[in-house]
């Protein structure tokens, strides 16, 4: 017997969707329902959603860098050719990193006809965004926001690249254990600093659950808001605290001030050790901030450096002047992966894209992932984070080991 939903009606699994959708699609280029056929080689709008102003700009700007190359790219190598060359035509949006703003958005966007979204970064404005698009009956592929609650709502048309806070949050804390029963088991104590929002509050929560499971004692947990212009007092009661392990998990620029402010204050620990750090595994950190950025460590999103396609993309944006970040090659693979739908799709139809998303089996990405490849709730079953930590004037990959650039520094060497 199959299983009633809440509210009474046969579940329909995904899988099922896309043989309903795929006739759907056939009975359209057939003529059956030519109010939502295209003019061959017409351009195909997606919508691109990212925070672009406000507290969390810098992260939704770079966001918007990758999507722009990769369109280009597909662009430049001829369109979708399924449907006869169509361009793929971006449809920008800002979230300005509010959740209502974010809804708004993708009400206007439907409104402009795209057939599917891409972003938007922060958890908070994501669960507001798929949402909003859930009722226009528009697939969203989630390219960095890590709450597990975006996967966790029966929505059929999310579609998460990334690994969020339980795969994250598992893998840093079993290497973690790693590195530190190697060193002889000197940590023994966490303090943890983050942000206020869905994100940090999240992940807080998660790791105050599972420390002790690892053998570790939380004595502090410290939020703090974003925008946040003065860690003073943060870092004051880190010094009385003494923490072996200190667990920031913020944003961009609170990240930075935050490390900036510790090593002003010269707060020592074996590690600065993040998990979904916001300018741990950053580039401009590290160029603009050296000495505060030493040694730190984090569990987090990051591209392949054996691939080719990393390298080309890290070259073209340096060569623009711009900073390689995590979130270019997200957001980069997230628009080829949508590329890669609408040519199975051969539509632009969203429910067509939608199922062709939900059979997808995509091989051609440049983060460390064996596939992309969707569950039932939506999640990229092959996702996973990559630990580095900063060594000299680089970000070094040190778990997994088959990806590892370099043996991870621990303790962490005096900084002052």
């Amino acid at each position: 017997m199959k299983k009633p939903t809440r509210s009474g009606n046969t579940r329909i699994s995904r899988r099922s969707l896309v043989k309903g959708s795929a006739s759907l699609a056939a009975l359209t280029a057939l003529g059956g329902f030519p109010q939502v056929l295209r003019a061959q080689g017409a351009a195909v709008k997606v919508g691109v959603l990212h925070p672009v102003t406000g507290a969390i700009a810098f992260a939704g700007t770079q966001a918007r860098i990758g999507a722009e190359m990769a369109i280009e790219e597909i662009n430049k190598a001829g369109g979708i050719k399924s449907l006869g060359g169509a361009m793929i035509e971006p449809v920008f949006g800002d979230t300005q990193g509010k959740p209502e703003i974010a809804a708004t958005e993708v009400d206007r966007m439907a409104n402009e006809g795209i057939v599917a979204l891409i972003g938007s970064f922060a958890s908070s404005n994501t669960l507001a965004t798929t949402q909003a698009a859930a009722k226009h009956g528009i697939p969203c592929i989630v390219d960095v926001a890590v709450s597990d609650k975006i996967v966790g709502r029966g929505l059929d048309n999310v579609f998460r690249f990334s690994p969020g806070f339980g795969k994250c949050s598992e893998d840093a804390l079993n290497n973690l254990v790693k590195i530190n029963t190697a060193a002889g088991g000197i940590a023994k104590t966490v303090t943890i600093i983050h942000e206020d929002s869905l994100f940090g509050s999240g992940l807080a929560g998660l790791l105050n659950k599972r420390l002790p499971d690892f053998g570790f004692e939380v004595i502090e947990t410290i939020a703090h808001a974003t925008p946040t212009r003065d860690f003073g007092n943060v870092v004051t009661k880190l010094r009385a605290a003494k923490p072996d392990l200190i667990v920031p998990a913020n944003y961009y620029n609170e990240y930075v001030l935050l490390a900036r402010t510790m090593l002003q204050q010269r707060v020592e620990a074996k590690a600065v050790y993040s998990v979904l750090g916001g300018a741990a595994s950053n580039y401009r950190f590290v160029k603009e901030h050296p000495k505060a950025a030493q040694y730190i460590m984090d569990c987090n999103h990051w591209a392949d450096p054996r691939k080719d396609g990393t390298k080309a993309l890290r070259a073209k944006v340096e060569a623009t002047g711009k900073f390689f970040t995590y979130e270019i090659p997200m957001n980069y693979d997230c628009l080829h992966l949508c590329a890669d739908a609408l040519e199975r799709a051969a539509s632009a139809d969203r429910a067509a894209v939608k199922s062709a998303l939900a059979a997808t089996n995509w091989k051609g990405m440049i983060m460390p992932y064996q596939a992309v490849e969707f569950d039932e709730t939506g999640q990229n079953i092959h996702a996973l984070p990559v630990n580095t930590q900063i060594i000299g004037d680089d970000i070094e990959i040190i778990f997994p080991e088959d990806l590892a650039t370099a043996e991870a520094v621990y303790p962490m060497p005096a900084r002052g």
